[in-house]
């Protein structure tokens, strides 16, 4: 297990080192910051004593390893839009965008896995094949679709949730939440569903096909013909088997919803790191954007890693084939 964790931290520090040497490119090829940071009556001494400042006169490899030097310590620089810090800018948005991914994951697993099971054991219902017709329309439309049909319903003819905005949130010392206050929750309804809709019908078509595939097993078949009871033969045996796979697919999926919010939270007005990306790239703030690109592959990185420790942890059949080689 150790070695195995140590390859996945090489592997992990590789990509993050040229993802860092992309957002230095777009820092590069980008626009000129001096352009952007001052403004545009600045005397050409001006501009010049800004670029030594800033160390663009430097070689590129020493720019480089600078950038990657204050990449790791979280430092991108001055957002050229807000004249802040861009670390502060993203530690602001990232709450919002960590509590709706958090809800629209809870709500893909909570109903994908229960449908999944329910399509998987009764497979010519009519329920179940109205949920199958049901769960292919959930992929084959796109999320803004469903977020702007969803506003339409929800918010323009019934007028139960709010439209856009995150709505009250309480400051818990440095964390804004929306948990806390009733705004808050409503806020967050609709664009939860948005982007857990799409995850939920993976997950259950996922669940349906590995249950399936399962139940159609020669263990599965020996321990009917034992008469073990089917409550326990589905939820037991089968379902344990069918989560593996499903946990690997989640993890990949989990860091797609944060990659993917960018959508919903633009469809929505979500104040998240999605939508502040995407005002960056709307006035060329090439640090937000790099720092974004940064932050988000961090993420991913980070969740692949520990969902492939789990798959170690929870499948013995890994374990067993590297003793079994080891012993070779």
């Amino acid at each position: 297990m150790f070695a195995f964790l140590l390859r996945r931290i090489v592997q992990a520090a590789l990509v993050m080192l040229v993802v860092a040497s992309i957002a230095f490119l777009m820092f590069r090829f980008l626009g000129d910051p001096i352009s952007n940071l001052l403004p545009e009556d600045a005397t050409v001494e001006e501009r010049a004593d800004l670029r030594e400042k800033m160390g663009l006169n430097d070689p590129f490899v020493v720019q480089y390893g600078r950038f990657i030097a204050n990449a790791a310590q979280g430092d991108f620089g001055q957002s050229y839009r807000n004249n802040r810090p861009v670390s502060d800018l993203l530690a602001e948005r990232f709450p919002a965008t960590a509590e709706l991914v958090l809800v629209a994951a809870s709500l893909a697993l909570a109903l994908g896995i229960p449908l999944g099971i329910y399509t998987a054991l009764n497979p010519r219902g009519w329920i179940s094949q109205g949920l199958q017709v049901v769960s292919l329309l959930g992929i084959s439309v796109p999320t803004f679709v469903t977020g702007i049909l969803l506003i339409l319903l929800f918010s323009v003819t019934l007028g139960w949730l709010p439209s856009f905005g995150r709505g009250g949130v309480v400051d818990l010392g440095g964390w804004t939440t929306g948990f806390l206050t009733l705004s808050g929750l409503k806020a967050l309804i609709l664009p939860s569903i948005m982007l857990a809709l799409f995850q939920m019908t993976l997950i259950m078509r996922l669940v349906r096909a590995e249950m399936l595939e399962v139940l159609r097993a020669d263990y599965i078949k020996f321990a009917r013909a034992r008469g073990v009871p089917n409550r326990m033969l589905h939820f037991k045996y089968a379902l344990k088997n069918t989560l593996i796979p499903v946990m690997t697919i989640f993890g990949l999926q989990l860091g797609g919803l944060i990659a993917f919010a960018i959508i919903t939270e633009t469809v929505f007005q979500w104040p998240g790191m999605g939508f502040l990306f995407i005002q960056a790239v709307n006035f060329s703030d090439v640090p937000v954007m790099a720092a974004y690109l940064v932050l988000v592959s961090f993420l991913f990185v980070v969740i692949n890693t520990i969902v492939d420790l789990l798959y170690h942890v929870v499948d013995p059949r890994l374990r067993v084939e590297k003793s079994t080689a080891r012993g070779v």
